[in-house]
């Protein structure tokens, strides 16, 4: 009943779209696109997983080697174009930066760790301490030594590699081609390269902005999803209230009324408020643990994990094990790939708001950013969080690994928060944080997918508005009918970033011959 109710809604705000501020044959391609995946898994949960499944495997088998290149290619390059002459002259046809250093930084930091700072900062570390990954074998598993190469493969996950191909070169592009050149704010922009106006004008744009938003949705529902059941496992372990759909629901609704609100208000009132907030209660939480927990521990697997991680960057970045070049996923698919096709989905449409938020900034400083601060911000992040959990769990076994037993990835959070001191109170304030920054991405993104679609500077409200119920919608239908529906997403989202990964490909070589240009020019 509730599902229907939210959907006649859904269909109503549609209605009162303006034909003139809206991009309708894109709107009709991704509303519809959406709207038939959701209706095939209300009404054939099992026909939607076989179908998902069997694509997930294609994707991970043949463009497995890709992804993995192409991140790597595309960190490599961005490191080496922030060293060009041209880098150093801002971009965005503005002098100064709009946004302040710590504004702007906080913007760009709510978005990677929105999506897994909390949910998988505590989870990803421990199941690789309790299950050694394959390019560590010798290494025994739950062992001390084990703690640094946990860590170390959490690093590659969310470090290096995944902020790189959220925007470095890809920001570079848009920004030239949209504030110098006068091209759309839109992803169909970063094939203009290689099919100049065809891209701008006609089917191949109109397909590369629709892949990139399909994309987009899948990637920021499955965070939607993720808080869901955290928040509702938190709830009931905390004060009792039944882990079950109808908690999760009534998460799902609460969040998004919080990100469509903010996105609403716009990147410079409710999205900028929202991620400084949310940065404050991050940093108090960091800093509580670090001073309350085990602080020895923290800083020197921080310390040994890097340098593993350094050691073992190109092993892990290019592993293969048993996949071979074309091979079965097994773990592979089921980490590095799928964190790869996620971030490689986000790419185009984080690119768009990095741009939009940057104007005044020189490449060098969003290089730097994005490929080197942002990452170790995001490892100390994981240390702190899932470091704390292993410092935990070596000192006492069965502390947290009992409760994440089956890979429940809700209980390790919990666990871990509730065995600091003031523990209740801990846990509850990273449940907000928790929902705070999953909100920092649903505003943000709702925002880049109402304005890719928009022919006005700023999207209409009403735009906004359906976006932001129309992902807050689907993770409800994906609750409702169960986990099979989160697990058939988390595939999705990798299969939805075939495509956008071709769209990331010329962004190797346009980046860095724009750069040089300027430099020439300056």
């Amino acid at each position: 009943m509730c599902v229907d109710i939210c959907w006649g809604n859904f269909i109503k705000l549609s209605e009162h779209f303006d034909s003139a501020a809206i991009n309708r044959p894109l709107f009709s391609i991704t509303a519809g696109f959406i709207a038939a995946f959701c209706l095939f898994a209300l009404v054939d949960i099992s026909a939607l997983a076989s179908t998902v499944d069997a694509l997930f495997a294609w994707s991970a088998q043949y463009f497995g080697l890709y992804w993995q290149v192409l991140l790597l290619a595309t960190f490599l390059i961005g490191i080496g174009i922030a060293f060009m002459p041209g880098a150093k002259k801002p971009i965005g046809n503005k002098s100064t930066p709009e946004f302040s250093l710590f504004q702007w930084g906080s913007m760009i930091m709510c978005t990677l760790l929105a999506g897994g700072g909390v949910f998988w900062a505590a989870g990803e570390p421990m199941a690789h301490f309790v299950s050694t990954p394959p390019v560590f074998s010798g290494v025994e598993s739950g062992s001390a030594e084990a703690v640094s190469y946990a860590l170390a493969q959490s690093y590659l996950h969310w470090g290096f590699l995944a902020w790189a191909i959220l925007g470095s070169l890809t920001t570079v592009m848009l920004m030239h081609y949209h504030y110098d050149k006068g091209l759309p704010l839109a992803p169909r922009t970063l094939l203009y390269p290689v099919f100049k106006e065809r891209a701008i004008h006609g089917p191949i744009g109109l397909f590369t902005d629709a892949a990139c938003i399909i994309a987009v949705v899948a990637g920021t529902v499955g965070p939607i999803g993720f808080l869901g059941l955290q928040v509702s496992y938190g709830l009931n372990d905390l004060f009792g209230i039944s882990d079950d759909a109808t908690t999760q629901v009534m998460v799902i609704v609460v969040l998004t009324l919080i990100y469509v609100l903010s996105a609403v208000s716009g990147v410079t009132k409710g999205i900028q408020l929202l991620s400084r907030l949310n940065m404050l209660l991050a940093l108090g939480l960091l800093a509580f643990i670090i001073i309350a927990g085990t602080t020895g521990f923290i800083f020197s697997s921080f310390a040994d994990a890097l340098v593993t991680h350094v050691t073992h960057f190109f092993d892990m970045a290019l592993y293969r094990g048993e996949a071979g070049v074309f091979g079965e996923a097994g773990w592979l698919g089921w980490w590095t790939v799928f964190f790869w096709g996620w971030f490689l989905g986000y790419g185009p449409m984080m690119a768009i708001f990095i741009a939009r938020i940057s104007r005044g900034r020189s490449v060098r400083a969003i290089i730097t950013m994005l490929s080197v601060i942002a990452p170790l911000i995001t490892m100390f992040w994981f240390t702190i969080v899932g470091g704390t959990g292993l410092g935990l769990e070596l000192a006492n076994p069965g502390t947290v690994s009992a409760a994440f037993e089956g890979f429940n990835l809700p209980a390790a959070l919990i666990e871990i928060t509730q065995a600091l001191p003031l523990g209740t109170m801990v846990t509850c304030l990273f449940l907000i944080l928790t929902m705070t920054f999953v909100a920092t991405t649903g505003d943000s993104m709702t925002y880049v997918l109402s304005a890719s679609m928009s022919k006005t500077e700023e999207p209409a409200v009403s735009v906004r508005v359906f976006w932001g119920l129309a992902m807050g919608l689907m993770a409800v239908i994906l609750i409702a009918i169960g986990s099979g529906g989160i697990d058939k997403l988390q595939a999705f989202i990798v299969v939805s970033a075939v495509p956008v990964s071709l769209i990331l490909l010329p962004s190797l070589w346009d980046a860095p011959r724009i750069v040089l240009q300027r430099g020439r020019d300056q």
